[in-house]
C-alpha cells in the first residue's frame, strides 16, 4: 500500500446544524468516513471538540488533490462556518527534513528591514 499523507481536519458547524444534532443525534463519524473514502482517503480518528472548533479528525489521503476534492464536497454542503486543515508530518519525516535542511546550501536570504538596503 502506498504511503498516505496525514491531515488534521477541524470544523465548526453553523447554528442550524447544531440545532439539528441536538434535535436528532446522528452518527457524524459514518458520514465523514463515507465522503473521505469516496475520495480514496481514510478516517483515522474523529472527535467532537470544545473551543474554537466543534470537531477534529485525523484524515489520510494519497495526495493533496484528493483531500482538496473531499473538502470542496464538504464545503459545498454549506454546513460549516469554518474549516481548517493542517498537514501532519511523521517524526521520521520531520527528522529527514531536519537533516536535509542542515545539509543543503540554498543561498536563501531572509527578509530584512528596509533600512538594511540603504
Amino acid at each position: 500500500r502506498a504511503a498516505m499523507n496525514h491531515y488534521l481536519f477541524q470544523w465548526t458547524y453553523k447554528d442550524p446544524q447544531i440545532r439539528a444534532l441536538v434535535e436528532a443525534p446522528q452518527d457524524r463519524v459514518a458520514e465523514l468516513r463515507k465522503v473521505v473514502e469516496a475520495f480514496g482517503g481514510g478516517l483515522r480518528e474523529f472527535y467532537f471538540a470544545l473551543g474554537d472548533f466543534d470537531g477534529a479528525a485525523i484524515l489520510e489521503f494519497p495526495d493533496n488533490e484528493s483531500l482538496d476534492a473531499c473538502l470542496l464536497t464538504i464545503s459545498s454542503s454549506g454546513v460549516n462556518s469554518k474549516m481548517k486543515v493542517t498537514v501532519l508530518i511523521t517524526p521520521q519525516e520531520g527528522k529527514r527534513a531536519m537533516v536535509r535542511a542542515g545539509s543543503v546550501v540554498s543561498g536563501y536570504k531572509p527578509p530584512v528591514g528596509y533600512s538594511a538596503h540603504g
